[in-house]
């Protein structure tokens, strides 16, 4: 980075008694627990809803998403305890399965706590992991600033909380372990620090390529942002004519060490990016439309719905969906950001105007993009063109929500606040100056303070599948279908099969499923498998109540459709999930008992037992 601290320097201590630790290395331990305990209680209040029942709430506006993610927890343990293929499936989708490498699979969040899945269950873990990634971001970032970027300890402080718990970060605690894991991205910076050390590029090169596997694996979509952002930021800054000699002769080792980070990443991501790229049902592009999922313009000024201001009623509804709220910085923090931008940029020497320049650019061009291919202002689309409409059918840039490129300039504006505290500091301004400021920084900053996000109950697994009854009606590795087929908008398939693997109870399959695979318009891909003719008819009847009049042609292609997915039993509760509506169980029992026959009561479940 452009700027580091001075290393302090000591006197010499003897090899024998050791000294006793330096009072400002323990002032420094004791301010990182001190942040660590403030990061850990923010992050349990955020989630605090779902800490009253790991396994019997959900959140409520990505119910579904919460229910993908524990399965591929209790996926990913269960393949690396049973010797399976952690990037594909065949348990889901029957019978074509499932490329986990094409969609989020978090594989080394499923090995490193597959000892806490198999323990507790999925749902907790996922709320442990949940929790801990929003924690983890905002001490992670205040360990980068505090050591490499800014001086002052309130101001590593200030940049790493407020990037921590931005409204991006909060609005994506809604259920996305993978972007809620912001940070990899100090980590990854971190790594990217190292490799202008000069005759240390080997070693560096490694480790950053081992950071940057990890991190393709919990947050692929992020790695792609935080090195767009690190070319943009360190490319401006390298290009400035005050820091061209010291880029210049710091070019050789980065370029060697980076030359170690992309072979070292590409022999341990060979396989999943061979699937991912080449193998089966990979998919090009995604089934979201860029226009809708592009940053409005106003949303940058709003506030978002889950903070002090949100619940004062001044949050707007200018995201597609809560989960993608990535700007929502709110007018007031925009000025700040502009008189903090200024203050920097009057203030600083020629050489350090270079990092200051190079943030203002990156912000401004990650602003932009993430406004996608064409101009949304208050929720309304216009056909004036945007820059993104150049990039979006590219590859990488068309597997990419443009919305989401927001989410970088929250961490340059928290760089931007810790910048100035740091320069507030050294300068020791006048009282009314210092007034001034800390009133600014409240009226910006205390709005955006998050509060606990939605959660409500959802319906329990039944015992039917808790006492392991399934297994005496489905063959070992046979195939079992609740109603409605599983899909995001009724995940109960995939949360059944995540108890049994997480409780070692043994494997079935299911045909359908939530995952993103092969479809979509144009070769993109889509939620969930193209339907057949009986998930649609009975996914209606879950969504409305209506009991259609069921023929002799509905019932062959009922008949059909089982056989094509093997199925041997169908399976009804008396209380289904419904991710966005409520499940018409009783519609659907009707209408099944129609096409298939009578049930059987088994347990808490209705159960229509087929040959496969």
């Amino acid at each position: 980075m452009p700027h580091s601290p001075p290393a302090l320097a000591g006197p010499t201590s003897p090899p024998s008694p050791p000294s006793p630790t330096p009072p400002g290395a323990r002032r420094s331990r004791r301010t990182d627990l001190l942040v660590a305990l403030v990061a850990i209680v923010g992050a349990g209040w955020v989630t605090s809803g779902l800490w009253l029942d790991p396994n019997g709430r959900a959140i409520t506006v990505n119910s579904s998403d919460q229910a993908l993610f524990e399965w591929l927890l209790a996926y990913g343990a269960h393949a690396l305890t049973h010797g399976q293929n952690p990037f594909f499936t065949e348990l889901v989708n029957v019978p074509d399965g499932v490329n986990l490498a094409v969609n989020t699979s978090v594989t080394v969040y499923a090995a490193v706590f597959a000892p806490l899945t198999y323990s507790v269950g999925a749902p907790a873990t996922f709320l442990v992991i949940l929790t801990g990634n929003i924690a983890a971001t905002a001490f992670g970032w205040y360990w980068l600033l505090s050591r490499k970027l800014v001086r002052s300890t309130p101001a590593a402080v200030l940049g790493g909380l407020f990037i921590g718990f931005a409204p991006g970060m909060v609005a994506h605690a809604n259920a996305h372990l993978n972007w809620s894991a912001g940070w990899v991205v100090p980590m990854l910076l971190w790594g990217i620090l190292r490799l202008r050390r000069p005759g240390r590029w080997l070693r560096n090169g490694l480790l950053l390529g081992l950071l940057v596997a990890i991190a393709f694996s919990i947050a692929a979509e992020g790695l792609f942002f935080t090195a767009l952002a690190c070319a943009v930021f360190f490319g401006t800054w390298a290009l400035d004519r005050h820091r061209r000699a010291e880029a210049r002769a710091a070019l050789p080792d980065f370029l060697r060490g980076l030359g170690v980070t992309a072979l070292v990443a590409f022999v341990l991501l060979a396989y999943p990016l061979w699937l991912h790229f080449l193998g089966p049902q990979r998919f090009h592009g995604t089934g979201f439309d860029p226009v809708i999922h592009a940053e409005d313009i106003a949303a940058y000024g709003a506030y978002p719905q889950r903070t002090l201001a949100g619940e004062a009623g001044l949050g707007t509804s200018l995201a597609p969906n809560p989960t993608e709220e990535n700007s929502f910085l709110g007018l007031p923090l925009l000025v700040l950001a502009v008189v903090c931008f200024v203050v920097l940029w009057r203030r600083a020497g020629l050489e350090r105007r270079a990092t200051v320049r190079a943030i203002g650019v990156t912000t401004l061009v990650f602003a932009v993009l993430s406004w996608g291919p064409r101009v949304k202002i208050f929720g309304a689309h216009t056909d004036v063109p945007l820059p993104y409409a150049l990039l979006g059918h590219l590859p990488v840039f068309n597997a990419a929500l443009p919305s989401r490129l927001a989410l970088v300039v929250a961490p340059l504006v928290g760089l931007l606040l810790a910048h100035t505290v740091d320069l507030l500091r050294a300068a020791a301004p006048s009282r009314r100056a210092r007034v001034g400021w800390i009133a600014g920084f409240a009226v910006a900053l205390l709005p955006l303070l998050p509060v606990p996000l939605l959660s409500t109950a959802r319906e329990p697994i039944p015992e039917f599948v808790t006492a392991g009854t399934w297994r005496q009606y489905v063959s070992p590795g046979g195939v079992l279908t609740p109603l409605p087929l599983t899909l995001d908008l009724a995940p109960d398939g995939q949360r059944w099969q995540a108890y049994a693997l997480s409780h070692r109870q043994g494997e079935f399959r299911i045909p359908s499923g939530f995952f993103l695979g092969p479809g979509g318009p144009d070769g993109r891909g889509r939620i969930g498998p193209v339907p057949r003719a009986t998930d649609a008819l009975l996914m209606r009847v879950a969504e409305t109540g209506e009991r259609p009049v069921i023929t002799d042609a509905d019932r062959a292609a009922a008949r059909a459709d089982l056989r094509y997915w093997r199925v041997e039993a169908v399976v009804l509760t008396d209380r289904a999930h419904g991710a966005k509506f409520p499940i018409h169980t009783d519609a659907l029992r009707e209408v099944t008992t129609a096409l298939l026959g009578p049930p059987e009561r088994v347990a808490d479940v209705w159960l229509w037992r087929l040959t496969p």
